[in-house]
């Protein structure tokens, strides 16, 4: 590539020395900050059971939405009982383990609990080892636990259906990866002049600019960039999803880093939309503390009433955010019961005032909660 015009940002002879334009980024990073302290502030002010609470939620959506990023759909109940066992945070009934989740769940909490240790090419290594149990990725064989060795070809993110494929980005070769992953390690764990938020960015990108492994690089580069974050916060807990606030504007996402990739060390129009992303996932995080909270005092106010189990779960869903409207096939469907037992679930929780009928019309009568 001595005499050709870099095409990807890895190419240019000062890689990976990143430049960015500090003024630019100094008022959406002051809005970050803000409102970073301002949700670790409030959380200060509530017990541990609801930090935990709202812990468990932010980690289930980040494990849910980082898989989701590239097209992998786990069950969200496993998720969340996988981390509540590992949290020790009681939901009642705990989902069967799946070994696969249980990986996922076992990255983003290292990732975030152990956020003060240093990253190594170990770790890193234990991470991709656990996204990739079996050593496959769907059917095809990868090497787990082990950087990528190029041996059908260059490392290219690619799409379009086989002949028609558009190259989106080709990453550095194999055999420079031991030494562009020494650098990327010596810079993440140093001291270096990066606002820590700013890092966090940074080494999102860098990392999926270097696409050390066959696969999984998207899932290990947000894992790393939580894990900077969490640094940043000074918090081991997760109370916010930068992951969950991707998934929603995917296609930006990778559009930005086409972008990036393909253009020269000047990062900061990547960097603004990090920050911008960033901030919209913490003030997600304050509608979703509001949300933990009112369930808290929903619970405290009918804790003396005598609900059975499955009205329990029934009105956990309903807390949670229910999809729809909820009617008595729907009951008996979730809480796996016949159609006479729901029905008498709801009518118990209409006499007590725990549920009312829905104004809203329709062919079947549904049901919320009443205010």
């Amino acid at each position: 590539m001595k005499n050709r015009e870099p095409i990807y940002i890895w190419q240019y002879g000062d890689w990976p020395k990143w430049h960015y334009d500090l003024t630019t980024l100094t008022n959406p990073l002051a809005r970050v900050s803000r409102a970073q302290g301002q949700l670790i502030g409030r959380l200060t002010d509530v017990g541990m059971d609801l930090r935990n609470q709202a812990s468990l939620v932010a980690l289930t959506a980040d494990v849910l939405k980082t898989s989701e990023i590239e097209g992998e759909l786990l069950d969200a109940e496993t998720v969340r009982s996988s981390i509540a066992r590992r949290l020790g945070v009681d939901i009642g009934a705990l989902a069967p383990k799946d070994r696969h989740v249980e990986g996922v769940v076992e990255m983003v909490l290292d990732a975030t609990t152990n956020c003060a240790t240093a990253l190594t090419q170990d770790r890193l290594f234990s991470w991709h080892t656990a996204l990739f149990p079996t050593g496959y990725s769907g059917l095809t064989r990868i090497q787990a636990g082990a950087y990528r060795n190029d041996s059908n070809g260059p490392m290219q993110v690619v799409s379009g259906p086989i002949g028609r494929q558009k190259i989106h980005f080709e990453a550095p070769p194999a055999g420079s990866l031991s030494s562009e992953m020494a650098c990327f390690f010596d810079w993440l764990n140093g001291d270096t002049k990066d606002h820590a938020i700013l890092k966090a960015g940074l080494a999102h990108l860098w990392l999926v600019t270097l696409h050390p492994f066959d696969d999984g690089n998207g899932r290990i580069a947000r894992a790393i960039g939580d894990l900077l974050l969490a640094r940043a916060d000074g918090s081991p807990q997760r109370f916010y999803s930068l992951s969950a606030q991707i998934q929603h504007e995917r296609r930006d996402y990778y559009d930005i880093l086409e972008r990036t990739q393909k253009g020269d060390l000047d990062v900061t129009a990547w960097l603004l939309w990090f920050l911008d992303n960033l901030g919209r996932a913490i003030d997600s995080a304050q509608v979703t503390l509001d949300a933990v909270l009112g369930k808290t005092r929903f619970w405290q106010r009918w804790a003396t009433t005598p609900i059975n189990e499955r009205q329990v779960k029934l009105l956990n869903r309903l807390l949670d955010g229910f999809e729809g409207k909820l009617t008595s096939s729907k009951w008996a469907a979730i809480a796996k019961c016949s159609p006479d037992t729901a029905l008498r679930d709801i009518y118990e929780l209409v006499a007590l005032g725990v549920l009312c009928k829905s104004e809203s019309g329709g062919r079947s009568t549904s049901y919320d909660l009443k205010v």
